[in-house]
Order: C-alpha cells, then structure tokens, then sequence
C-alpha cells in the first residue's frame, strides 16, 4: 500500500511526463472546453492514480497502451474506482492519438452530453 506522499509525488511525475496520448486528451479535457466538464489530470484516489477525473459527474477518463491489456491491475483499480460511484472510461492510445475528435464525442455521449 503506497504512503499518500509517495503518491502524490508519483501523480506529480505522470504529470510532468506524459505520454503523446494523455497529452492529446489533456489538450481536448482541460478548461471545461469538452461540455463545460471540469476535469483534473493524475488524481490520487485512494492507493491509485486516475489518468483524468471529473467530479461531477463522476467519471474517471483512462487514456491506456497496450501494456493494460487484460490487466489484473487495472481491473481491480477500476472495481474500486466504480465502487466509490465512478464511471471508468478507457481508451486506447492509439484511438485518442488517431480520432481524438471520436474520442471527445465517445465521452460526451457516455456521460450523457452528446448527440
């Protein structure tokens, strides 16, 4: 179990260097610009990091590489992501990185504001 320093500073790290792909969705996330969504990028919750977190409504955004495939990992953080009342979104680098617009439109209409 990490201490809540040692994850702060983790999440601070993610932050400084993320991938083309969190860059991306962190270009089209940020500032309310997606629906008015305020979102947060590398949110300790917990004994995890979430990629990008909106409040309300509760909806937490993965952006992931292939390294997530079939993840026990994974699946046991978003079990707890969803028992705490999150939706847990993912999303696959190279989707964001090639459709990014599709991948806007994919958030809104899962969090109800979209076409």
């Amino acid at each position: 179990m990490p201490d809540r320093k040692g994850l702060l500073g983790r999440a601070r790290a993610m932050r400084r260097d993320q991938t083309p792909a969190e860059r991306r969705l962190w270009g089209i996330l940020r500032g309310g610009q997606l629906g008015g969504l305020k979102f947060r990028r590398q949110v300790p919750l917990g004994n995890y990091i979430a990629d990008f977190v909106c409040f309300y409504p509760r909806v937490i955004v993965e952006c992931d590489g292939g390294q997530h495939a079939d993840s026990d990992y994974d699946a046991a953080r978003d079990a707890w992501f969803r028992a705490e009342g999150f939706m847990v979104l993912r999303y696959w680098n190279a989707d964001v990185l090639e459709h990014p617009r599709e991948t806007a439109e994919a958030i809104l209409r899962a969090v109800g504001r979209g076409p």
